[in-house]
């Protein structure tokens, strides 16, 4: 199991047995933390990337995005009565090929498109699954060294 994997199935154990106590049994699993911890800052850092055509740091984020969506799809493989597994490959997984796709292409309209597409199938499943108040929207513009593509500026 990579860090990564490490992380989230801690956070999932210590989710689940504060869930499973009888001062929180209204509380659900560990989904919503889970995605909150994980999915959401990468799925910003994938749009921060794409919008400033940083190419190979969006195709890394794209794949640590996949790799979060399949680590939660094995810790959690259900929520209520949804199948995680099936739920992810409805809802994400075409807009993600998509997202890809434009990586690969370096083309910043369809990155864009397919970004929006990808955030559209996440707030649908919101949506579905009576969590309508979690709305996902594109980050804002947002200039941080990491996104930002290298440049031959020599006056550092």
């Amino acid at each position: 199991m990579n860090r990564s994997n490490q992380s989230i199935a801690a956070i999932a154990v210590v989710a689940v047995l504060g869930a499973a106590s009888p001062a929180n049994a209204q509380r659900s699993a560990a989904l919503g933390d889970l995605m909150t911890a994980f999915v959401q800052p990468r799925h910003i850092k994938l749009g921060l990337a794409g919008s400033e055509q940083n190419w190979s740091y969006a195709a890394y984020k794209l794949d640590q995005l996949r790799e979060t969506l399949a680590d939660i799809a094995e810790i959690l493989a259900k929520y209520r009565d949804l199948s995680i597994p099936d739920l992810i490959t409805s809802t994400v997984k075409e807009p993600l090929a998509a997202v890809n796709l434009a990586i690969q292409a370096k083309d910043a309209n369809e990155f864009s498109a397919a970004y929006g597409q990808f955030t559209k199938s996440c707030n649908a499943c919101h949506e579905s699954y009576d969590r309508a108040a979690i709305v996902i929207q594109p980050p804002p513009p947002f200039r941080i060294r990491i996104f930002a593509r290298q440049r031959n500026d020599t006056s550092n």
